[in-house]
């Protein structure tokens, strides 16, 4: 099974792999705790959309 998008790819879109986990990992919390998703990938796991939505451009880290 291929896992898109890559790790390769969202990495891109932060600064190292620490700051991935903790971006994707707050905002699967924030759409588990319903708040609204801004992708429109088919899909169920908050993780998945998480990531996704960080691939897309749609959410970002704000230091």
């Amino acid at each position: 099974m291929i896992v898109k998008p890559t790790v390769t790819e969202l990495l891109t879109k932060a600064q190292n792999r620490f700051e991935l986990v903790i971006m994707t990992a707050k905002r699967a919390r924030q759409i588990a705790q319903g708040a609204e998703v801004h992708t429109n990938v088919d899909e169920q796991s908050p993780v998945t959309l998480a990531a996704n939505e960080i691939a897309e451009g749609k959410v970002y880290i704000v230091c």
